[in-house]
């Protein structure tokens, strides 16, 4: 699967787009769609289609993980929702987690209770929140304009 336009547009609205790069919460710089690499510096500008280039190539590893790793069907909306999740906290979080562990027991309200684990650091609850209702395809947040 690949991450739907919605589940785009979500997570695209979750980590905000940058094109001057910044340090992020943990002083690691960053550009883009929560891109970071050695080439993100301080000065760094990037226009709108470099940083689709670069969002494009990041997404790949995400989704490559998620299909990779869950064995169980999922829906769109709540393969994008683990997408976006990954994409926060990393392929080997997302591999090692209690989430992707009781998903792939076909525990899907027990993985949907488990996004709740990552309510860290505090600032990032409104997200999983978010994460959460999108993989239970109960709720979306709003589209910004």
């Amino acid at each position: 699967m690949d991450i739907s336009p919605q589940g785009l547009d979500l997570l695209i609205q979750r980590e905000g787009k940058r094109n001057d790069a910044y340090q992020d919460s943990v002083g690691v710089w960053t550009i883009g769609v929560g891109h970071t690499g050695p080439e993100v510096h301080e000065g760094l500008h990037w226009t709108d289609v470099q940083i689709e280039e670069a969002l494009t190539k990041d997404l790949q590893r995400f989704e490559d993980s998620v299909n990779s790793h869950v064995k169980v069907p999922l829906e769109q909306y709540a393969f994008d929702a683990l997408v976006s999740f990954s994409f926060n906290v990393g392929t080997g979080a997302f591999e090692q987690s209690t989430l992707l562990r009781r998903l792939n027991q076909t525990d899907y309200a027990g993985a949907a209770d488990a996004f709740d684990m990552w309510h860290i650091p505090p600032e990032i609850t409104s997200r999983r929140n978010g994460e959460r209702e999108q993989f239970k395809g109960t709720a979306f947040e709003p589209r910004i304009p």
